[in-house]
């Protein structure tokens, strides 16, 4: 199971953390994995090109499964504001994920 986890502070997302394989059907087939990473990734890129901003990525294994993306601290509002509306539209994509795959990916805040 794929498991994303936004992490707010008053509300405001600043961070997400995904980890996990779907298993939904064999590995290159799998259309739940290969929609959460495309839309996680597209929204970083987005950030990145956007934003100009490198925001703080974190991946592991080979084989993928884990990625962890963190606002830079310091931000004027603006920026921040602009990168955090781009990361709702992610948190939105996955919703709908969810709401059709739920019983391969699950969504929580902190």
């Amino acid at each position: 199971m794929i498991q994303v986890t936004a992490y707010r502070n008053k509300g405001n997302l600043y961070a997400f953390e995904m980890s996990g394989h779907a298993e939904s059907v064999s590995e290159g087939y799998d259309l739940v994995c290969a929609g959460a990473s495309a839309v996680s990734f597209g929204a970083v890129n987005a950030v990145i090109k956007l934003c100009s901003i490198e925001p703080e990525i974190t991946q592991a294994g080979k084989e993928g499964g884990y990625l962890k993306v963190k606002l830079p601290d310091h931000l004027d509002v603006e920026t921040h504001q602009k990168a955090a509306f781009l990361l709702e539209g992610m948190m939105v994509s996955l919703e709908t994920i969810v709401r059709d795959y739920g019983q391969y990916i699950m969504i929580s805040d902190k």
